[in-house]
């Protein structure tokens, strides 16, 4: 196991620098490894919104008519995305960012902002590849996929959305006190209600992970107003500012 690992690290482009560990049993252990302490770091303003996990801008901007941009050519609708028609109204004047976690980055994602989580719809389906060949050419790729829809309502900023999406070869998901874990033989649409004690997450704690890599899009409402200096193929950090506070900004 280690050889592989050894192989990733040096053909595959694996950094363990920040790793907790250094020795894992499974690849499985290693794809899901955790962060040393002071690893990262969030954003210190309190009116802003955080990058949920390590990433890859793939798109991002505001939702024009219900409809969210998946690549050039190619949008899809909120209300399939989210399959509730009153979730996607919520976000017709919002904005939305998608992140892409290639395989060798961190896996675990975190909370935006501090909220409870009020729920986790849970949806089955495909496992297309979702690099950009595939984003770019197959229609509604992120609606078509096995996904969960998590919703975070938060102390400043209001509801805030997390749709992870699953992909080739990570079709496991798990989520903060939803038990079992979220996979390809997990009945559904299904509706998950956090254990006790759970719900409440503070900001940048974590959330989930992924058994690999995949996507997540981040869904905000109109009282955020998204960092600037977002743009497709920016990288970020998981505590990075994905947005502010519209008041904030006004009152700057």
């Amino acid at each position: 196991m280690q050889g592989l690992i050894w192989l990733w690290q040096h053909v595959g482009g694996l950094d363990l620098s920040e790793s907790a560990d250094q020795q894992f049993a499974t690849l499985n252990e290693c794809f899901t490894r955790r962060l040393r302490p002071g690893a990262r770091t969030l954003d210190p303003d309190q009116g802003a919104v955080l990058s949920p996990c390590d990433g890859i801008v793939m798109a991002c901007g505001r939702v024009c008519e219900g409809l969210v941009l998946q690549a050039k050519r190619h949008a899809f609708s909120l209300d399939e995305l989210l399959n509730d028609v009153w979730l996607g109204a919520h976000y017709r004047s919002g904005s939305w960012v998608t992140l892409r976690l290639t395989p060798d980055m961190y896996h675990r994602f975190h909370a935006p902002a501090s909220g409870r989580i009020l729920r986790v719809d849970w949806f089955p389906g495909d496992l297309w590849n979702v690099h950009p060949p595939a984003v770019r050419r197959v229609p509604r790729l992120y609606c078509r996929n096995e996904r969960a829809v998590i919703r975070l309502e938060t102390h400043h900023f209001g509801l805030i959305s997390l749709v992870p999406v699953a992909a080739i070869m990570v079709g496991s998901l798990r989520v903060r006190g939803i038990d079992p874990l979220l996979g390809p033989d997990s009945p559904g649409p299904a509706t998950l209600k956090p254990t006790d004690g759970t719900d409440f997450v503070e900001r940048g704690q974590e959330m989930g992970w992924f058994e690999q890599g995949s996507t997540i899009i981040v869904l905000l409402p109109e009282s955020i107003a998204l960092d600037p200096d977002l743009h497709p193929g920016k990288r970020m950090l998981m505590g990075a500012r994905l947005g502010l506070s519209r008041c904030e900004r006004l009152s700057r």
